[in-house]
């Protein structure tokens, strides 16, 4: 009953997380965003106090069942390992191993030199919630997107808007090639050993390992009803069961209690750690399995609401008047990046951003994309090729779980200054085809761009932009609309620390 309990628990979870990172419509987070709040990095990076305070007594409680319920880069774990399984029609292939605490100890010294330094890549890299985010951010959101494209094909010849179709595009070929990477290594790891990632590699594993060492409930090996057929080492995937020696290694024990149901001969227990023991007619110590009190269970339910409804579409057409072919703008190189509005500074951000991927994932302008810079890679920043940000869009708040972009109200958007526009005269069609345009200035939400003729005091040159860096916000409707192609005539500079106007 224990095993089957965490499975549904482990699933629910598991699910409803990858839902947040494939939903690009941003209204699954409504219900369910919790769930990434919960998770062990993203309230250790906002400091959430009571999150923190919350997985540690479960921890010490009832063992590592974050790591079997919560975590979702551990339940992918088990599904890979459960398919192995049942693929190799081996039900009892695993073995009992010793404990790689040099590894261990050595990745988890890293990881916190890293958070103190504030070297966002290895974080990144080491986070295992992070890990996942960019697994299926990056390698399940665009099936994802696919299938939802197909169902919209269909549903607009029935003249239905229940769905609406959104372009597929790698956002970053290194963040790309990182979550393949990632997924190919624990792919393998838990296809041939189980956990051996969660063991040996994952920092949150090894942390919350040492506060499992004094769980109040835990496994329990009676070694005299143990007859030593090993059937519950074999079914540990965490190869935490020593049955020579009739002990379990708690810091590896994620509390999976699969050895329970493999045990015949009703050896193993899962009990609490100071009950007494009673002693049987001989004087031998008597194994007593602590009854659960289904009145103080708790089941979660979720209930997933699916998007629907019409949506307009904020990128623009591909084609002019359906003659001639637009060329794809190009990245200009900005000496500051653009970090969404929330941010607050480029090293307030840097500092508590895990690179997990969610707000890329529902960003629905696509303005943010992960960075190829080596000191922030994976960190998003902004870039107006495909879109810009809009003043009446927070959704990048709404869904940081860390804190990195605090939670923004419109009214705060559209006041906070992330960067000012910079206008690049050779690049403006006004100048190079002598022709008037102004697209910058008619799109502009803060009314900080003026028209001015090229030539001061010839009133038949043609008009060319005029920014007011004190009204610009840097949302970069300018540099998205400006015709000027491969690179816009004017971008935007992003601002090292944002400020209200």
């Amino acid at each position: 009953m224990l095993r089957k309990i965490r499975e549904i628990l482990a699933l629910v979870f598991f699910v409803s997380i990858t839902l947040l990172f494939l939903d690009f419509t941003g209204t699954i987070h409504t219900w369910l965003g919790w769930m990434a709040k919960i998770q062990f990095m993203p309230a250790l990076f906002a400091v959430n106090t009571l999150v923190l305070v919350f997985l540690f007594l479960l921890t010490l409680i009832f063992g590592r069942v974050y790591c079997s319920v919560i975590c979702p880069l551990g339940v992918m774990q088990d599904v890979i390992s459960r398919i192995s399984g049942m693929r190799k029609k081996k039900k009892n292939r695993f073995t009992y191993s010793v404990a790689y605490f040099y590894l261990r100890n050595i990745v988890l010294a890293i990881f916190i030199a890293a958070f103190f330094l504030g070297a966002g890549s290895v974080v990144a890299l080491l986070s295992p919630y992070s890990s996942y985010g960019r697994i299926a951010s990056n390698l399940l959101a665009p099936v994802w997107q696919l299938g939802n494209n197909v169902l919209a094909y269909f549903a607009e010849r029935a003249d239905s808007y229940a769905f609406y179709s959104t372009e597929v595009w790698i956002k970053s070929l290194p963040t790309f090639i990182i979550a393949l990477v990632t997924f190919v290594v624990i792919f393998v790891l838990a296809w041939r050993n189980g956990r051996t990632y969660c063991n040996t590699i994952c920092p949150v594993g090894t942390i919350l390992g040492y506060v499992s060492r004094f769980s109040f409930f835990r496994i329990k090996i009676d070694s005299d009803k143990c007859k030593n057929c090993r059937l519950c080492s074999k079914q540990c995937k965490a190869s935490c069961i020593d049955i020579k020696n009739h002990n379990v290694d708690y810091t590896r024990c994620v509390s999976c209690m699969n050895c329970l149901d493999s045990c015949k001969h009703g050896a193993i227990h899962y009990e609490f750690r100071f009950h007494g023991k009673k002693k049987d007619e001989n004087g031998k110590e008597e194994f007593k399995t602590v009854e659960t009190d289904n009145s103080r269970r708790t089941f979660l339910t979720t209930a997933v609401a699916v998007a629907a409804g019409s949506a307009l579409k904020a990128q623009e057409m591909k084609v002019d008047g359906g003659l001639a072919k637009i060329i794809d703008k190009k990245v200009p190189k900005r000496n500051t990046p653009i970090l969404p509005p929330g941010a607050l500074s480029k090293n307030s951000f840097a500092k508590k951003c895990t690179g997990c991927q969610l707000c890329v994932s529902v960003c629905p302008n696509q303005v943010l994309r992960p960075s190829t810079d080596l000191m922030k890679l994976m960190q998003p920043e902004m870039s107006y090729e495909k879109g810009y940000c809009r003043p009446e869009c927070t959704k990048c708040s709404e869904v940081c779980p860390t804190g990195a972009i605090n939670l923004i109200s419109m009214a705060d958007k559209a006041s906070t200054q992330i960067g000012h526009a910079v206008f690049i005269m050779e690049n403006c069609v006004a100048v190079k085809d002598n022709v008037n345009c102004g697209n910058c200035e008619r799109h502009c939400p803060t009314g900080a761009i003026t028209m001015i003729h090229s030539k001061a005091g010839d009133k038949t040159s043609p008009q060319i932009p005029s920014v007011n860096v004190e009204r610009c916000i840097g949302c970069g409707a300018c540099e998205n609309l400006c015709p000027s192609r491969p690179f816009s005539a004017i971008y935007v500079e992003g601002h090292e620390r944002h400020r209200m106007i």
